[in-house]
């Protein structure tokens, strides 16, 4: 290999793979001469000159020269990386006498290359027997399943492995424990394998596997080498099963299919007792029979073995919290995908969703919830028990436009809507269990399809959005991967301003969920086959509940408000009776709403210069006690000074700027009258120039009224834009669903 380091071509590519490995260009040179003092020990200067200027012929000589010296006088250092990784797979079960099987197994040796071509050679070095006993030694070669150019750094093609069999046909089992001769002072890889009796049927094989790799330094590449270390562990595991499969079908073609069993010298079958043998060889790992491979495939899914390690990983340190119940493996499993199978979060996720369930009694939520009778009669939302989606998974439908979110948060609060939200997720997982076992597959997600007609900037009511915010936070907490599809059907022109502010606090997993549809006409069918066409235009309530505005006689609350915090005006804080009632909605920790008290006649105006076009302006207010006018102008001129010279509130900004309507200014939205504790939203798509709100308690009225109103601006970079971008979105999702 030195010579190579020699050559022109080899050193341009070595440099070339360099960067694309993503180390800075300044940096590979000296890279490359660690790697040099590494494989080889000290070498010539002059040589590595050579070396240096055939990989870069324009890198200054003074730099090269510098570069050496150190290279030169620093000796090798200890790398501080330390990384023990562990891996553990599955019981895999032969449905096979264990001795069948261990003929089998002696076949795959000394090379097997149709599955194994990765074991290059095989040797016996040591062979002892004693009565039902055997220790074998065999010293294997390895072929090293890495890039070309890796393994020019590393030197190697092959790598070689110690393996000891020890062999007890009395109690049948083989433990198998291999170990790595090839670097072992840099790498310890230990892998254990064992085959065993089943503990519920004599006449059936268990096998299990684990492995544990420790990098303490590998020239700069350890987590590279980890990365072929998981290599190489993953296509044994995978080919495993398979090779075994593969020699028990040959022995049969061969007319065998019965092995005796040892039996001791006076001749009588050896009885050892089961329960003993299935406590010995499952000490440690009892619930890890149920994890077989039978039951991955029925319950959980395909998992690569690094996941199904990950997920028995996961188990044993729960078993190690002490805690009261452990979650079954389908739960496991969802919470290490939310967390991209890192067992620290998982974990720490789901102990803190374990001490939720627990605090707020979830766990008998099915039992003891019972709906009350605003939402039986005016939420429209339910499963849709004679249909699923294209995949198998339950059908949630809910008619988004026709929910009257206000009514629903001023009859049962906040925590009686997330109480009614968590209820429907225990469904869900109820449903999906059930479907699972009908269909002996794993189904652990359900399908959401929200129907969005009538949708309008009522439903953007600012305490709504901020109470639907916090219980999408619980859910994704405590119910995370639990979402499998999410249908946007029939949204209208407002929806992609509430998708902008929602879509913000949603999961990007979740989010890449979603898709969109103008109307069910267009490529909803092929995710819900059997959905009649009809299906959400039907009046027929027993199909799906249609909801409704919700009637005030059933508030428990009157009003939007928190408790006063002054006003902007500067008008006294006093409460006038009812103008604050006592009941009140406390739907965000901070009082987003602003308040202003006006007596009749009297103007609240904003001024809005905007600068961002296509800015999107959301509003939401309340009169808490009379009808109140609002208006929204649009003018081009700048009005700031004259803004903060108006001190009469009972005159408009434009009567003292003796400014004309629609010669300096112009209405951008009609005059609203609203009555008395009526909440009004709205939006408009804004350009650059100055905008005023105007609010005006009529001089008609005969009372003072306190005005609770909110604002916000989404700025054209944030707005998520139309419809039709999002509906094209969908498309090229359903194209690549319909090619699969």
């Amino acid at each position: 290999m030195a010579d190579e380091f020699s050559n022109e071509e080899f050193c341009t590519g070595l440099f070339d793979g360099f960067l694309f490995a993503g180390l800075n260009r300044d940096n590979v040179s000296k890279h490359i001469m660690k790697l040099l003092w590494y494989v080889h020990g000290k070498i010539n200067r002059v040589r590595l000159n050579t070396v240096l200027k055939a990989i870069e012929p324009d890198y200054p000589n003074e730099l090269y020269d510098s570069l050496v010296k150190k290279i030169d006088l620093v000796p090798e250092k200890k790398s501080q990386y330390k990384m023990p990784e562990e891996f553990q797979s599955s019981v895999r079960t032969y449905k096979y006498p264990f001795e069948l099987v261990m003929k089998a197994y002696e076949r795959r040796f000394p090379t097997c290359p149709e599955f194994m071509p990765i074991v290059l050679e095989t040797t016996i070095i040591e062979d002892e027997t004693d009565g039902p006993k055997r220790r074998t030694k065999r010293r294997c070669k390895l072929r090293v399943d890495a890039p070309y150019l890796f393994k020019k750094i590393i030197g190697i093609e092959s790598a070689l492995f110690i393996q000891e069999n020890f062999l007890d046909l009395k109690e049948r089992k083989l433990t198998i424990e291999a170990t790595n001769e090839t670097f072992s002072s840099r790498i310890k890889i230990f892998e254990k394998c064992r085959y065993y009796v089943h503990p519920e049927n004599e006449d059936w094989t268990c096998f299990d596997q684990s492995a544990n790799i420790e990098i303490t330094n590998f020239f700069g590449f350890e987590h590279q080498m980890e990365k072929v270390g998981m290599k190489q562990y993953t296509q044994m595991t995978l080919k495993g099963k398979e090779i075994i499969e593969h020699f028990v079908n040959q022995l049969k073609d061969e007319g065998i299919t019965h092995v005796d069993r040892w039996c001791d010298p006076e001749g009588t079958e050896s009885e050892t007792s089961k329960k003993d043998d299935a406590l010995d060889v499952n000490e440690g790992v009892k619930e890890q029979n149920r994890l077989n491979a039978d039951y991955i495939k029925n319950f959980l899914g395909e998992l690569t073995p690094h996941q199904e390690s990950r997920l028995l990983q996961m188990r044993k340190k729960l078993e190690d919290q002490n805690l009261e119940k452990i979650p079954d493996y389908p739960t496991l499993l969802r919470f290490l995908r939310a967390r991209d199978f890192s067992i620290e979060k998982s974990t720490a996720m789901l102990i803190e969703s374990l001490k939720w369930r627990k605090e707020h009694d979830v766990d008998n939520l099915l039992k003891n919830y019972r709906e009350p009778h605003v939402v039986v009669k005016y939420f429209p939302g339910e499963w849709i028990n004679s249909m699923t989606d294209n995949e198998q998974r339950p059908l949630y439908v809910i008619k988004l436009g026709n929910m009257d979110v206000k009514g629903l948060l001023k009859s049962i609060g906040e925590e009686g809507l997330l109480k009614l939200t968590l209820y429907i997720c225990e469904q869900g997982l109820n449903k999906m269990k059930e479907l699972t076992e009908k269909h002996g597959k794993p189904i652990w997600q359900w399908c959401l399809l929200v129907d969005c007609m009538n949708l309008s900037m009522r439903h953007l009511w600012r305490p709504g959005l901020a109470s639907f915010l916090r219980i999408i936070e619980t859910v994704e907490k405590n119910y995370p991967e639990t979402m499998g599809r999410v249908l946007i059907v029939r949204a209208p022109r407002v929806f992609p301003i509430l998708w902008t502010i929602v879509s913000a606090f949603i999961d990007e997993n979740t989010r890449n969920k979603f898709l969109f549809f103008e109307d069910t006409a267009h490529g909803l069918n092929h995710f819900i086959p059997k959905m009649p066409s009809d299906f959400l235009t039907t009046s027929d309530k027993t199909l799906i509940h249609n909801g409704g505005i919700v009637p005030k006689q059933l508030y428990k609350t009157d009003s939007i408000e928190e408790p006063d915090h002054g006003n902007d005006n500067g008008a006294d804080d006093e409460t006038d009776g009812d103008d604050v009632t006592q009941t009140t909605i406390k739907l965000n920790e901070h009082n987003i709403y602003q308040n202003v008290k006006l007596q009749p006649g009297q103007f609240y105006e904003i001024v809005i210069k905007n600068d961002d076009k296509k800015a999107v302006l959301t509003w939401d207010y309340e009169s808490t006690k009379t009808e109140i006018l609002f208006t929204i102008y649009e003018t081009s001129g700048d009005i700031s000074d004259i803004t903060l010279s108006n001190d009469d509130d009972f005159s408009s900004i434009f009567d003292v700027a003796g400014m004309k309507e629609n010669v300096n200014y112009k209405k951008k939205e009609e005059t609203i009258t609203s009555r008395a504790k009526e909440s009004i939203q709205g939006s408009i798509e804004m350009e650059k120039a100055t905008y005023i709100l105007q609010w005006m308690n009529p001089l008609a009225s005969e009372n003072s009224t306190r005005l609770m109103y909110f604002y916000e601006i989404l700025s054209s970079a944030n707005y998520r834009g139309s419809m039709t971008s999002l509906q094209s979105a969908s498309l090229s999702a359903i194209s690549l669903h319909s090619n699969r």
